[in-house]
């Protein structure tokens, strides 16, 4: 079969948001500390103790967004522990993740200034599991009260005159399971009365987010969405991609065979089912759309690297997790009418991670040169695709070989995304070019691939997987053809 693409330049189907690209740090493992916070004192370059290569790597890609400080770790985090002088702050044990002391050095003067440093937005996940509705409260006015209180007060002695912005907060985490083991019932209740005061201080407007479904629990979202859909903004939804079972084994990041790349494959383009079937039951409450979808943890989960901390989740991260990325963000592409954000999990050194360290030396991963390769879509008007696609065959089961995504940005220039996930084939494509004139454009692009299901960087070779200028589209008349190695994502450009 051939693989047909019109991208039909003149027809716009909303803006990418540009908080599809979030991101998520956890107080889990080497996440936050060493992969984000070494303390000022360290050997390790950094401003006021958020080392120097991390920050500088995440800048390139834009990050527009940032959760934190969880997780399963935010319904166990109370914030109070970790504001005032750092060697007076209380110690705890993470129970979530590996059983060690968490020393609070890293709180919300410390993220506030590493959101400061992206130039991005803070996404606050607020403890409704084991907090206080004043506990969350006096948080919010902690950090965004310019009056006289005694929480803004405590602000300023501790070292921060102006309160901060902060738009998006989320009203708990995972409520059906490490955030309470709640019934939605209960917890719907239990959102509309925390987020109550959730106050909007001064002129500072508060997007609220209500912990939403675990996978294809559609039951979740109905019931949240018909007793509290209209006092919030969003509505989460968490999906991991895993090859293998949760509990019995997840597969390995580097050592999986070929059956493993295909059910991987499959796994990922599962989201687009999810948002769909999530989307119906929030448009019947929602019809106007206003409550944005945030899918604020997705990403691979495989079983930790050998000899690693089981509670750590370090995984090692190849041009497969390149080819999930790609293939989610074309799908959150395609919603970009409900999906408003999204948060891969995690930042550095946890699951699919951008960036990973070790002591004073960083990576980057494949990952990380996807999120490269597709920042130009952030804000951009997502443009109509017309495209037929080939199969991706194995042991039986068949799968569209070929995805894609195209936009227009504010600059008038169109950038479409393509991901073959074929681990053996390449894909030959037709591409029209409606609306524009192809025959004289200027066409250039980037490519990601690998010769191995299990390329990836390592801190002996930093560079096996990284991106390359992608010669691949020739123009004929107003038609490009293209040729897509196997396993590739890429991004081309027409100007």
């Amino acid at each position: 079969m051939n693989n047909n693409v019109i991208v039909n330049a003149d027809i716009r189907k909303g803006t990418i948001n540009k908080n599809i690209y979030g991101h998520f740090s956890e107080h889990l493992g080497r996440c936050i500390y060493e992969g984000i916070w070494v303390g000022e004192d360290s050997p390790i370059p950094n401003t006021k103790g958020i080392r120097n290569d991390v920050l500088e790597a995440l800048r390139q890609i834009k990050v527009p967004v940032l959760r934190w400080p969880g997780g399963c770790f935010a319904d166990e985090y109370h914030w109070k522990d970790g504001v005032g002088p750092r060697e007076q702050r209380k110690r705890m044990v993470n129970t979530h993740w590996g059983g060690v002391v968490e020393n609070n050095h890293f709180g919300t003067h410390e993220f506030m200034l590493l959101c400061e440093l992206l130039e991005c937005e803070p996404y606050i996940c607020g403890n409704v599991g084991s907090g206080t509705v004043q506990e969350m409260s006096e948080w919010v006015e902690y950090m965004t009260f310019d009056g006289e209180s005694p929480m803004a007060n405590w602000r300023r002695e501790n070292g921060r005159e102006e309160p901060w912005k902060l738009k998006y907060f989320g009203v708990g985490n995972e409520n059906w399971g490490c955030g309470g083991n709640m019934r939605p019932e209960y917890y719907a209740d239990l959102y509309r009365r925390y987020q109550t005061y959730v106050r909007n201080y001064g002129d500072n407007k508060i997007y609220k987010i209500a912990g939403g479904a675990n996978v294809d629990d559609y039951n979740w979202t109905e019931v949240l969405m018909k007793n509290a859909g209209w006092l919030m903004d969003g509505l989460s939804l968490h999906y991991y991609t895993i090859p293998g079972d949760f509990w019995l084994g997840k597969g390995s990041a580097l050592d999986f065979p070929e059956d493993e790349w295909f059910i991987t494959m499959k796994k990922a383009l599962h989201m687009d089912e999810l948002i769909t079937k999530h989307s119906t039951i929030m448009d019947k409450y929602d019809p106007e759309k206003r409550v944005g979808m945030i899918i604020d943890e997705w990403g691979t989960w495989f079983d930790v690297e050998p000899g690693t901390n089981p509670g750590f989740l370090y995984q090692q991260n190849t041009i497969r997790d390149a080819l999930v990325a790609g293939l989610h963000f074309n799908i959150f592409h395609n919603h970009c009418d409900r999906v408003q954000m999204t948060n891969i999990a995690q930042t550095v050194n946890v699951l699919q991670a951008m960036i990973l360290t070790e002591g004073e030396k960083m990576i980057l991963t494949p990952t990380y040169h996807v999120f490269d390769m597709y920042k130009v879509h952030q804000d951009a008007e997502l443009l109509a695709v017309d495209s037929t696609f080939g199969e991706y065959e194995y042991n039986g089961e068949k799968l569209p070989q070929v995805t894609v995504s195209a936009s227009r940005d504010a600059a008038g220039k169109v950038h479409i995304s393509l991901c073959n996930i074929d681990h053996r084939q390449e894909a030959v494509l037709d591409l029209e070019l409606r609306g524009i004139d192809a025959a004289g454009a200027k066409v250039s692009g980037t490519i990601i691939t690998a010769d191995q299901m299990n390329a990836h960087n390592t801190f002996e070779q930093p560079d096996t997987v990284k991106p390359a200028e992608f010669t691949g589209a020739a123009v004929q008349g107003n038609k490009l053809a293209i040729k897509l190695p196997a396993m590739s994502v890429v991004t081309i450009a027409v100007e």
